[in-house]
């Protein structure tokens, strides 16, 4: 290998199909890409701002708002970069802290939705006892939990692709810089890799799924038992938002990840990442905030005191 010259860039090859449809393409994801931003930062903004949401709930939100932002800016921005100019080369480091961020960034998802998850099921189940379990300083442990371990998730597995030698070819046959394409262009046997990287994936997403799964249990067997129609949709109300991201989130990325890496069908990866990093998080501030009477409230009442200014 010391006489093997290293690959110092990667050219992406994203979508060559497009043809005479890149412009149509650029503009639709441009968009998503814009709303996704804004209704995320409304999320943040919003929940900053307003007394009435400083609650656990909105705080874990807020959390994953910010790491959605993250996650789709660390990849659309270049996608259309690169499709509006041509230009589909990125740097190994780049490559490199690009790959890094989305996978953290998922890490740090998976880890807050699961915390979301046992807070509606205190709320739900144990009412009485909410505002002494999900206190200020456990809600800041449990965050602080999601983001470092996030980070270290991913970091260990990270430093080992980083290290393989990368000799040629340098085309990378996706729009993101994904853990399967850049494997297969590791000139060494990245076979240990691909299973460390699936038992990986299989105990954060099987795990983080399992406790919402037995969390949403609980739930639904309390609301069965409540005896009004009226206690029983608003209690299904207040967590029907999460339990739909939840579902949207775990059964996309199992399906991308929980196989090996290098294998399967390029195109179809391509597309079902795209819908993972572009229209589910334009789509989450809707779904979390579209029915939720408190987020409105709060968020007409920075509105009007905005307008009086």
């Amino acid at each position: 290998m010391n006489n093997v010259t290293s690959v110092t860039d990667f050219i992406l090859l994203g979508f060559p199909e497009l043809h005479g449809l890149k412009m149509p393409f650029f503009t639709m994801f441009v968009l998503m890409y814009l709303l996704s931003l804004t209704g995320h930062s409304m999320i943040i903004i919003v929940v900053l701002r307003e007394p009435m949401l400083h609650t656990p709930m909105y705080f874990f939100l807020s959390n994953f708002s910010v790491a959605e932002i993250c996650s789709t800016t660390a990849a659309i921005p270049k996608m259309l970069h690169n499709l509006l100019s041509g230009k589909n080369t990125i740097c190994f480091a780049c490559c490199m802290a690009q790959g890094f961020i989305l996978f953290s960034m998922a890490a740090v998802e998976f880890i807050t939705l699961t915390v979301m998850s046992f807070d509606r099921y205190v709320a739900i189940c144990k009412p009485l006892l909410y505002t002494t379990i999900m206190t200020n300083e456990l809600c800041l442990r449990l965050a602080l939990v999601a983001w470092i371990g996030g980070f270290v998730i991913i970091i260990s597995q990270s430093a080992v692709i980083w290290s393989y030698p990368y000799c040629g070819p340098n085309v990378i046959d996706h729009f993101f810089c994904d853990v399967g394409p850049v494997l297969r262009l590791a000139c060494a046997d990245t076979t240990l890799m691909e299973l460390i990287g699936l038992l990986y994936g299989a105990t954060i997403m099987w795990g983080s799924f399992g406790f919402s799964l037995i969390s949403y249990a609980c739930i639904i067997s309390t609301i069965v038992g409540i005896p009004s129609a009226t206690g029983r949709s608003k209690a299904f109300l207040t967590c029907a938002s999460h339990l739909t991201v939840v579902s949207l989130f775990y059964l996309i990325l199992m399906f991308m990840y929980l196989r090996p890496s290098t294998h399967g069908d390029t195109g179809v990866n391509k597309v079902v990442s795209l819908v993972c990093v572009s229209f589910i998080p334009m789509l989450n501030p809707f779904i979390y905030t579209i029915r939720n009477k408190d987020f409105k409230v709060a968020a007409g009442t920075m509105l009007r005191r905005k307008l009086h200014f």
